[in-house]
């Protein structure tokens, strides 16, 4: 079992970069530092820190245990929070969708985590794969996340409209060639669909813009860079719907999911009807 304390002083090593200042974070020498990381070390079989001089950085294994190390402690705080304090509420952990975050359900968390001062919200947004993965590992309780329509399962599923969108001030046309894609990383299903329609109808393409984030795709879309494919909620006045009758080839559209995970709390069993009424609320069938 690894000892908490020796874990620790070896995030605080990587954090500060040596084991002076180290030292100064956790209250304790330099050398008691030091004999902590070699224990560590020793322990586990492999060296963790290049040593030179006062600098340290991690070696391969320490990048490793370094990922570990720091959800072991988050997990070994928050068990302390909650156990220290039995009136509270606990914890309730939230994914969602990045477009999701830039709309309004940001108002409807505000106001739920305001409504419970006991209780403490944490909310991770981003990719749905890897949102998905985190419910199921026990790192949520309830996700939102986008997947291919009719999957099934979850509480309840709302359609995506899906378009392709260009720059109002500068278009990029269907014929271009190659046709410039702008896109999120490897594991979007947006990036799945963009590329599988344009090369379903034959046209070459390439990716001219690749971001992490929501916010960069807009903008490159904006400012001329590509086309990309975009949810209704994230299309920007400075956009363009593109159809059809533009050349470009139909979208297989989404869903958005909400999943809750097992054994939650009264907390997040009632999260979970003010997304489902949140969602519900804005489903696209209902507006047509």
């Amino acid at each position: 079992m690894l000892d908490l304390d020796l874990l620790k002083s070896f995030v605080s090593v990587v954090d500060t970069g040596g084991f002076t200042r180290a030292g100064e974070r956790v209250h304790r020498t330099q050398s008691t530092v030091s004999q902590q990381i070699r224990r560590l070390e020793e322990t586990l079989g492999y060296p963790l820190l290049h040593r030179s001089g006062k600098q340290a950085t991690p070696t391969e294994q320490g990048e490793r245990l370094l990922a570990y190390s720091r959800r072991i402690l988050a997990l070994e705080q928050e068990a302390r929070e909650v156990v220290t304090r039995p009136a509270s509420e606990g914890v309730v952990r939230l994914g969602i969708p990045e477009d999701f975050a830039a709309y309004r359900l940001t108002e409807l968390l505000s106001d739920f985590a305001r409504s419970r001062p006991s209780l403490r919200l944490d909310v991770r947004c981003g990719l749905s794969v890897n949102t998905r993965r985190a419910l199921e590992r026990g790192e949520l309780d309830l996700a939102l996340f986008k997947r291919n329509a009719g999957e099934g399962g979850g509480i309840k599923a709302w359609p995506e409209r899906l378009h392709w969108v260009t720059s109002r001030k500068h278009p990029i046309p269907f014929k271009s060639d190659p046709l410039p894609l702008v896109m999120s990383e490897q594991g979007c299903l947006y990036r799945d669909r963009m590329i599988h329609a344009v090369e379903s109808v034959g046209r070459a393409w390439h990716i001219a813009y690749t971001s992490p984030n929501l916010v960069g795709i807009q903008a490159a879309v904006s400012v001329g860079l590509g086309v990309s494919i975009l949810a209704e909620v994230a299309i920007l006045p400075e956009h363009r719907v593109l159809r059809r009758t533009d050349g470009f080839p139909p979208i297989t559209n989404t869903e958005i999911a909400l999943v809750v995970g097992v054994n939650v709390s009264p907390a997040t069993r009632r999260l979970t009807e003010l997304l489902t009424e949140f969602c519900s609320a804005r489903d696209p069938r209902k507006a047509a």
